[in-house]
């Protein structure tokens, strides 16, 4: 199976404007063979967490209408999102659906970062699902400095390790390049990761979104300035 990896350059708290440009990319995706393309951290708002704290519009939930683009693009799709809870605050969510724009499953970022706390609500369970007879484990950004977490995904079967991510310029460079190899050499896991390029929030996003093999060689990458997306094939056999 062929996956993509995107990065894109957001538009502030404009969910409208975010899933054209992910449903662009997304078609770019499946022209190029993926069947599966993954985005970062966020990405139908931007990392805009004071509009997402003042505006629960634009929270989305799986079945928003404003998704029907993505929806429909012909490909399965994992989104990150501000997701309603039955709760006041949303969770930070990675939404899956397939390529028929089926809802597969939702994964809630367990593992939130400084600020976040204040305004989501953290997960309490782990995320799986299977496409294409592959086991797929999800985390979010920070999750994944806790090498836990992509660890019961490998126990539980998984092949691949999907990352929706926001790393920025300057110390996110560094983290973006380490955490995720060895998470594939850790764990023997496929790991791609989705990246913002560009302004996003208070940060820059440093791009090179990528997809590692088992054992930690790099399969593809972006460059650190092009919304775009990159793609590489995954298998089902461990060695």
């Amino acid at each position: 199976m062929k996956i993509a990896a995107a990065q894109l350059t957001c538009t502030p708290a404009d969910v409208r404007a975010n899933v054209a440009r992910a449903a662009d990319l997304a078609a770019r995706a499946r022209e190029q063979g993926a069947e599966l393309v993954v985005f970062p951290e966020l990405a139908l708002t931007g990392y805009e967490l004071a509009a997402l704290a003042a505006d629960p519009g634009l929270w989305t939930a799986a079945d928003d209408p404003r998704l029907d683009p993505l929806r429909s693009a012909g490909i399965a799709t994992a989104v990150n999102v501000a997701l309603p809870t039955d709760g006041p605050r949303p969770a930070l969510a990675t939404l899956v659906h397939d390529a028929d724009g089926a809802h597969v499953t939702t994964y809630a970022k367990q593992h939130l970062y400084r600020h976040e706390q204040d305004l989501f609500r953290p997960g309490e369970g782990d995320g799986r699902f299977e496409l294409g007879g592959i086991r797929f484990s999800l985390g979010v950004c920070y999750d994944n400095h806790f090498p836990d977490l992509p660890g019961r995904g490998a126990a539980d079967g998984c092949r691949v390790h999907l990352s929706s991510s926001l790393y920025g310029t300057g110390d996110g460079i560094h983290e973006r390049a380490t955490v995720h190899p060895g998470i594939a050499r850790e764990h023997g896991l496929y790991v791609v990761l989705a990246n913002h390029v560009g302004p996003a929030g208070p940060w820059t996003g440093c791009g090179r979104a990528a997809v590692w093999a088992p054992g930690g060689a790099l399969l593809a990458e972006a460059d650190d300035r092009t919304p775009s997306v990159v793609t590489a094939s995954v298998g089902t056999a461990r060695s």
